[in-house]
């Protein structure tokens, strides 16, 4: 088989690659230059995509003796993952851009080209498992699992799809980085949003969005407690960071609980008020026959799983949730699981568009 191996200078997808290879696939490497200024994107221990990374995998695909090329992508990654990251934060949501990279460009742009050039399929370092059956499984090493950000991908993307890791810890995966006389054996795991170099998020999105002053209110009360620079540097559940002027009467900590664009309103109150039973999504992949199923749902990447009740339509997707969940943002990916003795099996996924308190149903 013929395939495309992306490799993003670390060393899952370095490995990944090299077992591709040894499993008797002819293998291209492809680095995605994905930053319009490489410069303004994070480097070393918390990069990702940068001059640095494109270094890096050239050198690894001399090692494992591949043909290997750069793609520059960085305007689809600028409309598809950047700009989306703004406009949901300006629309009250809380965007997962690891994932929408994957969506809309390792497994949308660039399969498709892959496809268009005659390959068979798209090689990934990620950690997830792609059973025989062909369905998509946590990978053995949990802690390090990203089926959740692989969830949105489409049966005919995942049938053009393979994850030479899945079955492997982030230590083996190390371990054999340095058998293999990979440089990147030790390189540390990228972190948080490569494009946004000092990690300020709040920061960036101000100089893209501007200042705009609203309140922060009592989400019991409707009391005004403190205002904010702009209700986009906040997220569902945050508790640092509101600098309340009023404190709670019970002297208990305040959370956000809810982002009003149209009003520019923050909406705070009490941990349990951030409690939810049901939640709605859009968008929904599904991959089970039956449009109805009692599973397992993770609500956010590396969020613990819950067991619920899930309905899903051609344009729906509603959870509910058998224990309450705190910190339910819209914006955010549901992933439906089965547990199996195999790996949880990946249902399905869509993205939030709200979380429902018991009490609002009464």
């Amino acid at each position: 088989m013929r395939v495309l191996a992306a490799m993003s200078g670390g060393v899952d997808s370095a490995v990944a690659a090299a077992r591709a290879k040894d499993a008797g696939h002819d293998v291209t490497g492809v680095h995605l230059a994905l930053a319009r200024n490489p410069q303004t994107y994070r480097t070393g221990a918390r990069g990702c995509c940068t001059l640095e990374d494109s270094r890096d995998a050239r050198r690894a695909a001399d090692v494992i003796g591949i043909p290997f090329y750069v793609w520059d992508m960085a305007d689809e990654f600028h409309a598809s993952v950047v700009d989306d990251f703004v406009d949901e934060y300006a629309a009250g949501r809380t965007p997962n851009p690891c994932l929408r990279c994957n969506e809309k460009i390792k497994f949308e742009a660039v399969l498709d080209r892959a496809v268009a050039l005659g390959f068979d399929a798209v090689v990934t370092g990620h950690h997830a498992r792609l059973g025989a059956d062909g369905l998509l499984r946590r990978s053995v090493d949990m802690a390090k699992d990203q089926s959740y950000v692989l969830a949105v991908l489409t049966r005919a993307q995942l049938d053009r799809a393979v994850f030479p890791l899945g079955d492997s810890t982030k230590e083996r995966v190390r371990e054999e980085a340095a058998e293999r006389g990979l440089a990147v054996a030790d390189k540390p795991d990228s972190h948080d949003i490569c494009f946004i170099a000092d990690g300020d998020t709040r920061g960036f999105l101000e100089k893209r969005l501007g200042a705009a002053p609203g309140d922060i209110v009592d989400g019991r009360t409707g009391t005004k407690l403190g205002t904010h620079n702009g209700a986009y540097g906040y997220t569902i559940g945050q508790r640092k960071g509101l600098d309340l002027r009023v404190p709670a009467p019970d002297g208990r900590p305040r959370y956000v609980l809810s982002i009003t664009p149209v009003t520019n309103t923050v909406t705070v109150g009490p941990r349990e008020d951030l409690e939810v039973d049901t939640v709605t999504a859009a968008r929904p992949i599904w991959h089970e026959t039956s449009d109805t199923v009692d599973c397992e749902v993770q609500l956010r990447a590396h969020g613990e799983v819950v067991p619920a009740s899930v309905a899903v339509t051609s344009s729906e997707f509603v959870a509910t949730l058998k224990t309450p969940a705190r910190g339910v943002a819209a914006g955010q990916a549901i992933v439906a699981y089965r547990p199996d003795p195999g790996g949880d099996i990946v249902l399905g996924s869509a993205t939030i568009t709200a979380g429902i308190r018991a009490s609002a149903h009464a």
